[in-house]
């Protein structure tokens, strides 16, 4: 558990300060880029529209996880829009919630 948590601390470190870089470069212009990419049919689209298939899955866990409450809907939404950014701290704070207990972690009570 201390290795997921070491890098779920690493990645969120890494997408935001990432994230703050891009966004000083090219603001907060990332709908129509990332759509317009996949709308290029190439391989940037691809990849694009594959990792738009992990946020889908990643929104629909986190809100199953939480039983599809309105809270985990909240969540689910959350997950999907904002990926690792939300995805990291929330696994990070299940391992502690969960005392580091990978089954409840993954599906809960």
């Amino acid at each position: 558990m201390k290795v997921l948590r070491v890098y779920l601390m690493v990645a969120f470190i890494v997408v935001l300060a990432y994230t703050i870089k891009t966004t000083q470069v090219y603001g907060w212009n990332l709908f129509p880029v990332f759509f317009g990419n996949i709308a290029q049919m190439d391989w940037s689209g691809q990849f694009n529209l594959d990792f738009l298939g992990f946020l889908s899955l990643t929104g629909l866990w986190v809100s199953w996880r939480n039983h599809f409450s309105f809270s985990g809907i909240i969540l689910g939404i959350t997950a999907f829009v904002l990926g690792m950014s939300f995805l990291a701290p929330y696994l990070l704070y299940l391992s502690f919630k969960s005392k580091a207990n990978i089954k409840t972690v993954l599906i809960g009570e």
